[in-house]
């Protein structure tokens, strides 16, 4: 055995420089999944093995109103309870600016995890107090950034003035999107209350958290056995590490298949490379099988000889990976709670590595079969035989290993489905580009033939090139087309995204959107927006929110008992808890469309007719014909379904989930939003006018908002942007592989015509046909395959027409393909040298 490695270790030295795509390719997919599932283990223990302080307690039981005291005490006598009251305001600065928050007011007991980090540091009851004729307050920097404060500094709230006294260095439950809904304010509930934000019908959050020693789910099962049918939302830390591991579980899993494309890519560069690789140590097989090497003792040599480089290359990928995975994780230490380790980069560079040397082998395997196969006379001849046949143990040997990628695919992956739908994408995928390459070989061996070529030699000998044996077709469309149609994803998408934040979204969305409007207030927030010059329209809707009961006359709870289907039970259980908004159909303010049923004619007898939204219609199993009972203030209103509308994505203000006939909530009391459109400065106006005189109502710009949106796109983008390269340079390194495999044959072949006649110009020309040819064929199967995957992407999930854009895709796709291929034309005809004493040398 040391022999033998003695042997593969030399030849290696020797010989082995010429592999160095293959040791490519293996660094650059390995180094993606390390990256991906790296950063994926290191947020998953920063975000969510401290669920408990990101939620503030083991319960949370939110209510619209203070909890009774008969509730009050059995949570006392069932655990520690630390309550959290939220109010969202505009709070505003001395220099007439305004923002939305999210005021929090705590009770002693707060926080019940994690620590509360003030500067200075002094106690929050201390630095909130009544003195020297202000209430005092503790801001999160984000917001004194903003706004440009600091401590000391005056800002208003409500009909109070108060004083900034404290930053909040740390908030162990901040909420990870508070920078981008409301950044949170602390103060006392007393300051809330004089600042007259608390009142009849104020949007008032009442959350209560528990620390107990009870577990958290029979903490939860023994409460609603007690107060069943309140309406009150009662969540476990595990139910929200549940939610953030299958939104995280989401997103790493996309990075992750990224990664596994690149991988698989990278194998048919790998596959490419060796085959290169033993085609021209035939010569040294022979040799080797002359002084008495069998066949199991090559395959070991050789076998040894891809161990070191495939385990030099992954481990190179994983280090290479684990760097990126740091340098990631220290930019988003500021948004995350996400710290840096070594430790915790171990199994995924582990795993990561195992998938290189799978890899190496499944696609390594079988180009070794093939040269092992061919006989000794035939290797000592000279004959220059293309390798193909590989023999059936070969095949089930990389089979195998193939088979343990797929298990270990779905093994790591944390959304199962995405593995599942990786796996069959990719056996879809090469199916449709067998099928695509069989039909391109049938019409250009049709053609080849054809009168239509006739006197054009250069283009038949292209389009012969198509179809002989040993074309590249098939690894140029499966590697280059694959890089190429995720690159066409990312810009159709990317592009789609950016229009819709630069140019359709602020087109047609209002100016201005408001929330919290008091019926009283209605005509003179009316009166001062379709006051502003450039006012075009102002709408004004109610808002109300309300708990389903009962559905076609059964009580939910009920139901849920008895209903076999888990999925549908899961549902059934959110909308028990979830709150739904309802807004009235006159002016039709979110500009909602029907896609089943049709509007109403008012006023309507009998029950109550109303719109649902098809999304909560898909889950929880509803149609048209179907009624609901809803609760609301203690009333029950019934409802039935007329019609199914979808809501426009990212163009949609407020996602009402119903929209009910206008006579149906007469009896409730109601709160309004509004939308008014009218130009940015004077929506700014506006903005300051109103929260000077109605401080309850809520208004947010939509230029703030897309401007942090374009903010996070530029990020997305880059990232997009250089996934998406480094998937593209796994595939030149494939294309460069193709080239070295077919490099010393095109020689050979070119010498052949020569000989017989034709000018190397001609055969350079069809040279360059030949890869324009493949360019255009790559390019045709990224856009077809691309642009179906963004469009059904954009259309269904985010619901941005898109076809429009499909010139971007396929602008992109010729030209990256038209310079990758065309740069391999332009190497192979520098290389191309005619020597027809060869053909003499090997008769």
């Amino acid at each position: 055995m040391w022999f033998l490695l003695d042997l593969a270790w030399r030849d290696l030295k020797a010989s082995g420089r010429s592999l160095w795509v293959f040791c490519a390719c293996l660094i650059l997919g390995v180094s993606l999944v390390t990256a991906s599932a790296g950063l994926y283990r290191l947020v998953h223990q920063g975000l969510l093995a401290d669920t408990r302080i990101l939620m503030g307690g083991d319960v949370e039981v939110e209510s619209p109103s203070p909890l009774p005291d008969n509730i009050l005490q059995w949570m006392e006598a069932n655990g520690d309870v630390s309550l959290l009251t939220e109010v969202d305001t505009m709070l505003g600065t001395e220099s007439g600016e305004f923002l939305r928050t999210e005021l929090q007011s705590t009770d002693a007991r707060y926080p019940l995890y994690g620590e509360l980090i003030l500067e200075p540091p002094l106690s929050l009851d201390r630095l909130t107090a009544f003195r020297d004729g202000f209430w005092g307050l503790a801001i999160d920097p984000v917001l004194a950034t903003k706004l440009d404060l600091s401590i000391g500094d005056m800002v208003y709230i409500g009909s109070l003035q108060m004083q900034v006294r404290a930053l909040v260095l740390n908030q162990p439950d901040r909420n990870l999107s508070a920078s981008w809904r409301g950044t949170p304010v602390l103060l006392k509930k007393d300051a809330m209350q004089a600042a007259g934000l608390i009142q009849e019908g104020s949007r008032i959050e009442y959350e209560y958290r528990i620390r107990t020693d009870i577990p958290a789910e029979r903490w939860r099962e023994q409460f609603n056995q007690q107060f069943n049918g309140l309406p009150l939302e009662v969540r476990t830390f595990e139910d929200r590490n549940r939610r953030l591991s299958e939104r995280l579980g989401q997103i790493v899993s996309g990075l992750m298949i990224i990664g596994f494309c690149t991988l698989f890519v990278g194998g048919l560069g790998v596959f490419n490379s060796i085959q290169a690789y033993l085609h021209g140590k035939l010569k040294t097989i022979a040799i080797f099988r002359a002084l008495g090497l069998r066949n199991w003792r090559l395959a070991t040599v050789y076998l040894l000889q891809i161990s070191l480089l495939s385990g030099a290359a992954s481990l190179a990928g994983a280090l290479l990976g684990a760097a990126l995975t740091l340098t990631s994780a220290n930019l988003l230490a500021d948004e995350l709670p996400v710290q840096a380790s070594l430790s915790g980069l171990f199994l995924p560079a582990i795993m990561a590595f195992l998938f290189g040397m799978l890899n190496a082998y499944a696609f390594t395997l079988p180009a070794l079969g093939s040269a092992l196969s061919v006989q000794t006379g035939v290797l000592f001849s000279g004959q220059r035989r293309e390798i193909r046949s590989t023999p059936k143990p070969w095949w089930l040997a990389s089979f195998s290993f193939a088979a343990l990628i797929i298990a270990l695919v779905c093994l790591v992956l944390p959304d199962v489905l995405f593995a599942f739908g990786f796996i069959s994408v990719v056996g879809l995928l090469l199916l449709l580009l067998d099928a695509m390459v069989k039909v391109i070989r049938r019409c250009a061996l049709a053609l080849d033939t054809h009168p239509i070529l006739t006197g054009r030699f250069a283009l038949r000998l292209a389009i012969a090139n198509l179809h002989r044996p040993g074309a590249p077709l098939r690894i140029t469309l499966l590697s280059l087309g694959s890089a190429l149609t995720l690159l066409v994803v990312c810009t159709l998408v990317v592009a789609s995204l950016l229009r819709a934040v630069n140019s359709t979204i602020p087109d047609e969305s209002p100016a201005l959107v408001l929330y919290d409007i008091l019926p009283h207030q209605q005509d003179q927030i009316l009166n001062i927006l379709q006051q502003m010059p450039s006012a075009r329209r102002v709408d004004i809707a109610p808002l109300v929110r309300a708990r389903i009961e009962s559905i076609n006359g059964k009580v939910l709870n009920d139901m849920i008992a008895s209903q076999p289907d888990r999925q549908l039970q899961s549902e059934w259980q959110k909308a028990l808890q979830e709150e739904y908004k309802l807004s009235y159909s006159a002016n039709n303010i979110d500009d909602v469309t029907l896609v089943g049923g049709q509007w109403w004619s008012e006023p309507v007898s009998g029950r109550p007719k109303m719109a649902l939204e098809d999304r909560e219609a898909r889950q929880l199993g509803l149609k048209r014909g179907d009624w609901l009972t809803f609760v609301i203030e203690g009333k029950l209103i019934e409802a039935e379904i007329a019609a199914i509308f979808s809501q426009k994505g990212l163009q949609t203000r407020f996602w009402f989930e119903g929209i009910i006939s206008d006579n149906a909530l007469s009896q409730v009391s109601k709160r309004f939003v509004g939308a008014a459109y009218m130009s940015d400065e004077d929506a700014l106006d506006a903005q300051n006018r109103l929260a000077s005189m109605a401080s309850n109502v809520i208004s947010v710009r939509t230029e703030s908002l897309l401007a942090t949106a374009r903010e996070m796109m530029a990020k997305a983008s880059s990232a997009l942007l250089v996934v998406a390269l480094v998937s593209l340079g796994a595939s030149l390194l494939v294309l460069s592989s193709v080239i070295a495999v077919g490099q010393s044959r095109l020689v050979y072949e070119a010498s052949i015509l020569n000989s017989l006649g034709a000018r190397i110009r001609v055969i350079k020309r069809s040279l360059l046909m030949e890869y324009l040819l493949l360019a255009v064929l790559a390019s045709l199967f990224a856009v077809l395959l691309g642009s179906a995957i963004a469009l059904a992407l954009l259309e269904w999930r985010l619901k941005l027409p898109s076809g429009d854009l499909l010139w971007l895709g396929v602008l992109c796709a010729l030209t990256v393909s038209l310079l990758s291929l065309g740069l391999g034309a332009a190497y192979l005809m520098r290389r191309l040298t005619i020597r027809p004493a060869i053909l003499l040398r090997e008769a």
